[in-house]
Order: structure tokens, then sequence, then C-alpha cells
């Protein structure tokens, strides 16, 4: 919902470090794959209960995450990248509920199980929708650039990574915070089920 804005916000600090990395050689492929790892790190800490060593990892991968885009496109963005990005973010986005779930198993199991659950939703219907998308020849005006089709909703990367954060701050009200963004998830699920159902129905009539 408000990824829109916080790219808005964000992208003059993130093309100005980009144009520095360039400059020094850093491919964005790179960036990728570093923010990956330290995603990694970031959900190991999580299950060792380190909650604010993973919220820093946290917050870190992401930042890379929003520079290997910036160096992208100063360079030459490849589909080859940009599918490199959209799969390790996906397995990123799944590890950290998963490392919630193995620090305190009794409570945090079956919350974290819901929230997995609703990122099934969420996933599948935005990447089912991008690879039709491709096919019929739809382009995202609002987010020009993407490698895919980008199905907005209630439930984005930036309220992703919030709720995460938030997590990592408050590891006691995991519970709370992963059904009542498990929740959100689901409505995101519909709006997006619908919203791709009519906008590729309605290409098909045209």
């Amino acid at each position: 919902m408000f990824d829109r804005h916080a790219q808005t916000l964000l992208r003059p600090a993130l093309n100005t470090a980009a144009r520095g990395l360039v400059r020094a050689g850093v491919s964005a492929d790179a960036l990728t794959w570093l923010g990956f790892a330290i995603g990694m790190a970031a959900a190991v800490a999580i299950a060792l209960q380190a909650w604010w060593w993973g919220l820093a990892l946290l917050l870190a991968s992401r930042l890379l995450d929003g520079l290997d885009g910036s160096v992208a496109r100063l360079t030459q963005p490849t589909d080859a990248g940009g599918f490199l990005d959209i799969a390790l973010d996906f397995v990123f986005y799944a590890s950290i509920p998963l490392a919630f779930a193995v620090a305190t198993p009794s409570t945090n199991a079956l919350p974290a199980a819901a929230l997995l659950a609703s990122f099934i939703g969420t996933g599948s219907s935005f990447l089912a929708f991008a690879a039709l998308a491709e096919k019929r020849g739809l382009t995202d005006t609002a987010l020009p650039g993407k490698s895919f089709y980008f199905l907005g909703g209630l439930t984005e990367a930036t309220e992703t990574i919030t709720v995460f954060a938030a997590m990592c701050v408050w590891p006691e009200h995991f519970a709370v915070l992963a059904y009542g963004f498990a929740g959100l998830c689901a409505v995101t699920t519909g709006m997006r089920v619908w919203w791709g159902y009519r906008r590729l129905q309605a290409r098909a009539n045209s």
C-alpha cells in the first residue's frame, strides 16, 4: 500500500548511493546476493533470539535490496537480475517467520505457519498475474522499470518490513502481529485475485 510513497521518498538517496557503487564497479547482482546473505544472517540471529541483531541485519538487507534496483537502472537491467532479485526476496520473506518459530516453537509455530500460508496467497497471486500480464503485453505505469508487473494491496514490501521490525522490537507479541498481518495478507490476496481476474478478462475481451 505504501511502496510507491516509500520509493518516491527514498529514491534520491538510493540513486546517490547507487551512482557511487556504479563508479566503484559494484554490480546489481552482487548487491542482490549480499542483501540475501545478510537477510539469512538476520534469520539466524532471530532464531537465536538475538532480536536487535536480527533487526539491524534485516534493515541492512532491505537497504541493499533497494540499492540493487537503483544500480541496475543506472547500468543495464537484465531479466536474469530481475529473476534473481524476486526469487531471493521470496526466500528471505519466508525465512523470518520461520526464524521466529524456531526461536520459540511452543508459542510461535502456529502463528508463523499462518503467516507463511498467507504469504503463499500474496506471492502466488502476484507472480501468476505478472506472468500473464507479460504474455498479454500489460505494463505497470505506476512502477515503470520493474522486472514484473507489481500488483498492489494492503501488504506490500514496506508493510512487511515494518511488521518484521516490530516483531524484532516486541518479540513477545509475535503471535498477535503474525495473525494480524496474516489477516491483512488474506485481504490483499482477495484484492489481487479479483482485480487480476477482471483486468485479464477485460484484456481478453478488448
